[in-house]
């Protein structure tokens, strides 16, 4: 195992771009942003972002399978810039699966053992010790060739495949992204057994926030080649960094109401009157534009005569209800004015759309971040 620190990482592209008959380079496309992170010995950090923000192009950094970047990359204190990927001692793990089709499974486990004329008997010790880990009927799909396999028992070699080179560093990929809902949730579970057994540290990349918060000892956020922020998700999700951290992270992002002036005191919008806390007024002058959040989880309905709760309140009609049986809730999406937000209430009474309620927004439950840097003051 090892720490994996990332300091000051920035990584460009440069794509052709057709010009009549020929080709030209395009501006640079900034894939890692002077990007820093440090995933602690032991530790999964779990990578999340929209598309396109550089999660995968980090994971190749980290590798050294990207080498064409500026910045430093360091495993327990030692600059890796002149280790070569196979001298890393690193299991990746693709969504791809990126298994050799013409070798049977155990042939794919054996392959970098040959790579490194390693001793038959410590090759069969390894492989044995590793079907042993993964599981009932593992041993017989060693026996076939990928593409006689399913996707997730595919996964399930390629993830011995990196256990056996007993690695430094994990690095996944998005490995779950191909397997059906069942497959991924059993997939994930095995994958968290592992890495709580062996501790190894580990970065993983995945668009789904369901395996971060299950996977992850600690969340990282990217937007735009940059870590926003990192923290345990619970820590990360109670006190985003920034308005962009608090829109993207939960299963339903947080209601956000731009263009808010401070007067007097409050938060003005057009027919909205928020009055702002002791520590936000002391940290924003008045004419500052803020933007208000709440989470849906946090706002309350009234309608149809039931009490009203304290709070500020906002009057619409609902645009959509998405109910949740399991928990005996439903989501109602609510077009109040200009503005659009989310609100949880009981399963019962169902609502109808275009049917008329009050959304409230506890007043001890309210964020408040700058409207120019988004960054978070209360």
């Amino acid at each position: 195992m090892a720490t994996i620190r990332l300091e000051d990482v920035t990584k460009n592209f440069r794509a052709p771009r057709k010009v009549g008959d020929s080709f030209a380079s395009q501006d640079p496309v900034t894939a890692l942003d002077h990007l820093n992170l440090t995933v602690p010995d032991g530790q999964t950090i779990a990578v999340v972002g929209p598309s396109g923000c550089g999660k995968s192009t980090l994971l190749r950094v980290a590798a050294g399978l990207e080498t064409d970047f500026t910045g430093r990359v360091f495993y327990d204190d030692v600059d890796m810039m002149e280790v070569p990927p196979g001298d890393r001692y690193i299991g990746m793990v693709f969504q791809n699966y990126a298994l050799y089709p013409h070798f049977k499974s155990q042939e794919n486990l054996s392959f970098f053992f040959r790579m490194h004329k390693a001793p038959a008997e410590e090759e069969a010790e390894r492989i044995r010790i590793t079907s042993e880990m993964m599981g009932i009927g593992f041993k017989e799909l060693l026996k076939r060739k990928p593409g006689t396999l399913s996707g997730g028992e595919r996964q399930r070699v390629a993830i011995a495949r990196a256990i056996v080179r007993r690695p430094r560093l994990f690095l996944f990929d998005e490995p779950l992204s191909n397997l059906d809902a069942k497959l991924r949730v059993q997939t994930r579970v095995e994958i968290k057994r592992l890495l709580h057994r062996f501790q190894i540290t580990s970065l993983y990349v995945t668009h789904d926030q369901a395996e971060a918060i299950a996977l992850g000892d600690q969340i990282a956020i990217m937007r735009a080649g940059k870590i926003e922020q990192v923290g345990p998700y619970q820590e990360v999700w109670q006190n985003p960094a920034n308005a962009f951290v608090a829109s993207f992270l939960g299963a339903r992002p947080m209601n956000l109401f731009a263009g808010g002036t401070v007067v007097d005191g409050e938060l003005r919008f057009e027919g909205i009157a928020v009055p702002l806390p002791d520590e936000v007024r002391a940290r924003c002058g008045a004419g500052q534009k803020l933007i208000l959040g709440v989470r849906p989880e946090a706002a309350s309905l009234a309608y149809g005569g039931r009490p009203v709760p304290e709070g500020i309140h906002l009057r619409g009609v609902v645009e959509i209800v998405e109910p949740d049986f399991g928990h005996r809730l439903q989501t109602v999406y609510v077009r109040t004015g200009t503005f659009a937000c989310a609100a949880s209430g009981p399963l019962d009474p169902a609502l109808d759309i275009g049917a008329e309620v009050s959304v409230v927004f506890p007043a001890d439950q309210l964020y408040f971040f700058d409207a120019e840097s988004e960054r978070r003051i209360g």
